[in-house]
Parts: structure tokens; sequence; C-alpha cells
């Protein structure tokens, strides 16, 4: 997806789905401008509409004109289920956790490595957890600082990005937060000294950190270990079909060794013990 909002076409990586590919009949017209597609409805005939808010490198980012990532490829695979081809449309994180993009029909799927919680199950359904996340505190080089404990008492400006986990958890530990609309204009705010210190996501912080440029630039303070799980999401009450084939693709990526294959080019290393099974 371009800043235009026109969608970005992604086709399947056939190379890594020949074990989910199946024979798919015809669509045919469902309800209210619906398809129906082996049974699963879709928004558009022909294609898997994703809803996603870039950036979020290394789940979701644009790259020579095309959006690509874990989150991206893991989805391209459920596409090739249905035999049909993923758009991806771009939209603000605050309309992705409400579900109110899915309930209008802006999409079939949220993909935006989202954290699955009590709140966000009232308004959507979501897969079963396909990535185990923690949160991280990123500083510029120089601020000692070690924890959100150590920015609350320095009085330290924090930065976080809007409608997050990562805010939401900063603010139950007493730490006013900067806000940023995405994650690129938090680590410009960190960069240009809008604020001291930033909390995101571990594995976003670890792909800013492969930047050389900001490896000269930041420290990693914190890891900050709260027990959040990314999931997939589809229309409270609306897909269920959908969300089992979400599972199923998910499920036979993690047993065939594809799963482990996207970890390692999109996010790095996969930690021992991390199976996704």
């Amino acid at each position: 997806m371009n800043p235009s909002g026109k969608p970005t076409h992604r086709f399947a990586l056939a190379t890594l789905v020949t074990a989910l590919a199946l024979l798919v009949p015809a669509c045919t017209t469902g309800p209210a401008g619906t398809t129906t597609t082996n049974g699963v409805k879709l928004v558009k005939a022909g294609q898997l509409t994703t809803c996603t808010h870039l950036p979020y490198a290394p789940f979701q980012f644009e790259k020579d004109s095309e959006v690509v990532g874990f989150d991206v490829a893991l989805i391209d695979l459920v596409a090739s289920q249905l035999g049909v081809e993923q758009v991806i449309v771009d939209k603000p994180f605050e309309t992705i956790k409400t579900g109110a993009d899915l309930n209008s029909g802006a999409c079939d799927i949220a993909a935006a490595g989202m954290t699955i919680s009590d709140v966000r199950k009232q308004n959507l359904d979501f897969s079963d957890p396909y990535f185990d996340a923690t949160q991280a505190v990123l500083t510029r080089k120089g601020v000692a600082a070690s924890s959100l404990e150590d920015v609350k008492s320095q009085g330290l400006r924090l930065g976080s990005q809007s409608s997050t986990t990562g805010e939401d958890y900063a603010h139950s530990h007493g730490v006013d937060t900067h806000s940023f609309e995405s994650s690129d204009a938090e680590l410009n705010g960190l960069r240009t000294g809008q604020v001291d210190a930033v909390i995101q996501d571990y594995p976003v912080v670890q792909n800013w950190l492969k930047d050389t440029a900001n490896a000269a630039q930041f420290d990693l303070a914190a890891n900050l270990r709260t027990g959040e799980q990314y999931g997939f999401a589809v229309q409270k009450g609306g897909n269920p079909q959908l969300l089992q084939m979400i599972n199923r693709s998910v499920q036979q990526a993690k047993q065939d060794g594809t799963y482990k294959k996207l970890y390692e080019q999109w996010i790095g290393p996969m930690p021992a013990g991390v199976d996704g099974k």
C-alpha cells in the first residue's frame, strides 16, 4: 500500500505454499455484495482484502513499491489456499482494532502486528496466536535508563505509538507518553529529540537497529516481557470459515517448516522454544 491510499497487490508465494494448494470451486455471489469462495465470504471477488497500518516493519512495510513482511507472507498462504490474490489496504490502526474497517466491508482480514486482548476481542474474532511478542524501550545514546521506572523517575519524555498495547503498558505503569500516529513517526520523534525514549514492540525495535545509522544513535534499554501474542482478525461473528482457514494455513506452515523460513527471512533467527505449535 502506498501513501496515496491505493491498494497494493500481492501474489502468493507459490514456492512456499505447495502443501496448502487446494482445488477451489468457482466463486458464487453472496449476500450484501460479498462473494463466496470455498465457503469463505470475501468482500471482493477474486481477492482476499487485508487491512493493515503502514509501516510496521518487519511485519508489513513498503519496499520497492510493494508491501512485504512477515504478516503479508503468512496471509499470502491463506490467499493461496483460497486460490485468490491478497490485496492490501492501508488503514488507521484505530479503525482496525475497533473492527470498524471489517464491519464496513473495507477488508476481509486485519493483519497489523496486532496483540490479542480482551478489549479487542469484544470487537474482533481473532485467529489462534501466531507470534509471541514483547515490548522494548529504545533510548538515544547517553540516556541512562534501563527500565520504565528509570524513565519515570528521571522525568524522561517517552514516545509511544497511538492506540497500541505498548502505549497502554506505559500508561498502566504510571508513565505519560507523547503519542505518535505511526512507528516511523515515533522513531523520528526519538531521532529529532522530541522524546528521550520510545516504547515499541521488540521485533520492530530489533528491525530498526539493523540499520547501522540507527544502531549508532540509539540503545536498546529494556526488553519488557508482557506476555503478548499477535493474532489475525476477522469481523466479529461474521466470517468463521475464513477464521478456520487462517488457523489451518498457519498451523500447516508451522508443521512443514514454512513458518520458520518466513520468520528467519523477515524477523531473524527463530529463538529456541518458538515452534508456534
